[in-house]
């Protein structure tokens, strides 16, 4: 992993987010319309005229994330598309509602005439779009596509990414996640099936991820991507390696639409089977930066199956308290976050997290700590019963 480019509710920036996050200062705030009220985490206004050629596509909102993140990734890796042979580079990004925004931006003009709707409506509302533009952007010809596993989508693309890698299919990936699902229909949907915090008196408080009062998630948007590089390649051009990808491990609840297996089996399998990828022993690992959304049920099970996995009690936290949950794009952005970690041998605290809840085991802390980070495993779980583990190891 050559390069981080984050675009976060926390901050506009790898840097920004990064401080937000070590500070434990959650972003959130009330959302009010025509559907009612919502405690959401939206990324910082922006200057669209950064969207460089692009703008002329009429992107997506989670299409304009997608290409300011890859952009910053690409700077931080040191990377010019000018140079590269585009043929060997490919563009993964992981999307649960990519197109949403345009989408329903447009519905209500159908019962109107058809030149209300703008041409480039489509294209920018099809889901994948996002990795069409990065592609277009900065030239990539190799494999593009958009990967959606619900809320684990990112964590996905990233372990795909590995995949063509190690198989010489190309030697750099620009891979990422990326979510603009703050609409009507989402945030209305995730409301009736009481997923979402109602804490309207407090929003700064609504992201509690373990914590005892914790009452669902905050739903949030933005993006992060990374740089994948081979070895070989990374190493021709003497790039700076911020870390590495070691082992990653999939599985399936087959279980439920939306709640995860009671007994956290996918997640169990997902965990053993990133570990035998990495050819490391449970006791290896130091740090997990777990999924940790917030909902009562999700994080009990999550809490169980980590407990069960590594009795050792690494470190554990959940970077949602400060972030809320961007979704598809979460996977790829705590990755990052992980990576930041175990360069900076810090942990960053829970933000909110005032008592554990009952039946919380794992070393989870309201503050932030110092540790000396060889390891660390960031685990995504989506609706649906997809569970992903990515571990990393210091550079």
């Amino acid at each position: 992993m050559t390069g981080v480019g984050l675009l976060t509710p926390a901050g506009d920036g790898l840097e920004d987010t990064w401080r937000r996050v070590c500070a434990g200062e959650p972003a959130a705030a009330l959302h009010r319309d025509a559907h009612g009220t919502f405690v959401v985490g939206r990324v910082p206004e922006f200057d669209t005229a950064r969207l460089g050629e692009a703008r002329r596509w009429k992107p997506d909102r989670a299409g304009q994330f997608a290409l300011l993140a890859a952009r910053e990734a690409l700077d931080d890796a040191g990377l010019d598309p000018a140079e590269w042979d585009g043929s060997r580079v490919a563009v993964l990004v992981g999307s649960g509602t990519a197109g949403a925004e345009t989408y329903e931006r447009y519905l209500p003009l159908l019962d109107s005439a058809p030149e209300d709707v703008p041409p480039l409506a489509l294209p920018s509302s099809l889901a994948n779009s996002p990795a069409a533009l990065v592609s277009m952007a900065f030239g990539a010809r190799g494999t593009t596509a958009v990967v959606n596993t619900a809320c684990a989508s990112g964590a996905t693309a990233l372990a795909m990414a590995c995949d063509l890698l190690a198989l010489d299919r190309c030697d750099v990936v620009l891979v990422g996640g990326t979510e603009a699902g703050l609409t009507p229909y989402h945030l209305r949907g995730f409301d009736r099936l009481g997923a979402l915090s109602r804490r309207y008196e407090d929003p700064l408080g609504a992201s509690r991820p373990f914590d005892a009062q914790r009452d669902g998630f905050l739903i949030a948007e933005g993006a992060g991507f990374l740089v994948l590089e081979r070895p070989e390649h990374a190493t021709a051009r003497g790039a700076r390696v911020r870390a590495r990808i070691v082992g990653h491990g999939s599985a399936s609840d087959a279980h439920h639409a939306v709640a995860p297996h009671p007994g956290g089996t996918g997640i169990a399998a997902a965990l053993d089977d990133a570990l035998r990828n990495a050819g490391l022993r449970r006791r290896d690992i130091q740090h997990v930066n777990a999924h940790g959304t917030g909902t009562p049920r999700g994080d009990a099970i999550e809490s169980a199956a980590l407990a069960r996995a590594f009795p050792h009690q690494p470190s554990v936290t959940s970077t949602k308290g400060v972030t809320g949950h961007l979704m598809g794009a979460a996977g790829a952005v705590e990755a990052a976050l992980a990576t930041l970690s175990l360069q900076k041998g810090v942990v960053p605290p829970t933000a909110n997290l005032t008592a554990p809840g009952p039946g919380i085991e794992v070393d989870v802390s309201g503050a932030g700590r110092s540790a000396r980070l060889d390891t660390a495993l960031s685990l995504s779980v989506g609706f649906g019963g997809h569970n992903v583990a990515l571990v990393l190891a210091a550079a």
